[in-house]
């Protein structure tokens, strides 16, 4: 994987391993377990960087006001986005940052116990995290305990409610929760769960404050982004402040073609028009364009690609990815994955176009959990960014780059050529 840094802070002074805690603390210095309370936390404005923005401050608060003798602090490095590859290098270089976030929340919700939870297929990354917390443990730091466990690496996986009923049952299954916050629980004890670079923020404003964390940024994004970003062949990672645009960001990661889209978010997310590479990545500015920041990902997509074949790659996955515990997951995502490779091949094709379409409002918010509706959100904007392209497939007459190479990477398919993951 290759690690471009345009801002140095969570990912500030990497190595090429994994630093030790004496590294570590020679960095970043040492930090009190007492040193977050709730009044910097709120001024932080910390939101949470796994997807959906949510500020931490509130779902602390949320749990203090529930009456629970145990509480769990629960890292969520599963990255099950296939896009998203920003937890693992966090983890490959910083480790200890990490562990420092989750150990002061912990300290702040009183919970006895940090769990971190990787995706068993990478081996690699759960044995660094395990010698970091070895590491810790003979240092006796007082905290927490520190544990390891290692779901699955599905997609839904991630998904916090399925993440937690994993822990309860091995199950990764996402619950249906109308409202949010909601409660987790493993078993009768309170959850919160944040992912990775979450925990590692919470760990430089245990050390700097809250007027630090808020120097970069916007007013209601502060602080830096660790975005995954994926062209040129290659998947990057670059860490940037909320609000920069995504034209240097590209740049910082080494891409110097002119997208013709960009994929932001992750394959759930939505699709950009390339036009718009001064836009700042920042939920603001990208609202007016139906866009935001989701999960940290942005894959530019070539001129010499084709937006419909894509497309139809990505919801093959999605389809295949569901925990297809409800109808429009079961049959509704496997149907549109079907109408897309009809109008990516052109055969047969002339009623595609217009089924996606009615699928869309028929399956949208209907799921037992937010699965269905990203995909929805991702084929209503690639249908109007590669609009040009899916009504000539749709007549027949699949556009010149239908056979390109890929740009969005599948996992465990034996035909696609894995990126530069490690």
């Amino acid at each position: 994987m290759t690690l471009e840094l345009t801002t140095h802070r969570v990912l500030a002074n990497h190595l090429d391993h994994p630093k030790t805690l004496v590294e570590h603390e020679a960095d970043f210095g040492p930090i009190n377990r007492l040193s977050i309370t709730m009044d910097i936390l709120r001024e932080s404005g910390i939101t949470g960087r796994g997807g959906a923005a949510f500020p931490t401050a509130k779902k602390v608060e949320f749990l203090l006001q529930q009456r629970r003798a145990t509480r769990y602090i629960v890292v969520n490095a599963m990255e099950g986005e296939p896009a998203a590859h920003k937890d693992r290098m966090l983890l490959a270089t910083n480790p200890h940052l990490v562990l420092d976030g989750a150990m002061v929340l912990a300290n702040l919700l009183n919970a006895d116990s940090v769990i971190v939870c990787i995706a068993r297929e990478h081996v690699k990354t759960i044995a660094q995290v395990k010698a970091a917390i070895a590491q810790r443990g003979a240092k006796r730091l007082q905290g927490p305990s520190f544990e390891v466990q290692s779901p699955p690496g599905r997609y839904v996986a991630g998904e916090e409610s399925a993440l937690v009923h994993w822990l309860n049952s091995n199950e990764t299954l996402p619950q249906y929760r109308p409202t949010r916050p909601s409660l987790l629980q493993i078993g009768r004890g309170g959850v919160l769960l944040d992912n990775a670079e979450t925990h590692a923020n919470i760990g430089l404003i245990a050390r700097h404050g809250a007027e630090w964390f808020r120097s970069v940024g916007t007013a209601t994004r502060p602080g830096t982004t660790v975005t995954s970003v994926t062209g040129n062949g290659k998947a990057l990672v670059v860490e940037v402040p909320y609000g920069t645009p995504i034209r240097s960001i590209l740049s910082g990661a080494g891409i110097t073609y002119e997208p013709r889209a960009l994929l932001l978010g992750g394959y759930g997310g939505t699709w950009l028009d390339g036009q718009h590479l001064d836009v700042g990545f920042d939920d603001d500015s990208l609202r007016p364009f139906g866009a935001g920041t989701g999960a940290g990902v942005i894959m530019a997509l070539p001129h010499e690609s084709c937006g419909v074949a894509e497309c139809a790659r990505i919801v093959d996955y999605m389809a295949k990815e569901s925990a297809r515990q409800c109808g429009p997951c079961a049959f509704g995502l496997p149907a549109m994955a079907e109408d897309l490779k009809a109008l990516a091949s052109g055969r047969n094709a002339t009623q595609s176009l217009a089924r996606l379409s009615s699928r869309s409002d028929v399956i949208e918010g209907r799921g037992a959990c937010r699965h269905p509706d990203g995909v929805i959100r991702f084929v209503r904007t690639a249908l109007s960014v590669f609009a040009e392209d899916f009504n000539h497939h749709a007549a027949g007459h699949p556009c010149q780059f239908a056979q390109s190479p890929r740009v969005s990477y599948i996992p465990h398919q034996s035909d696609v050529k894995d990126l530069e993951w490690e």
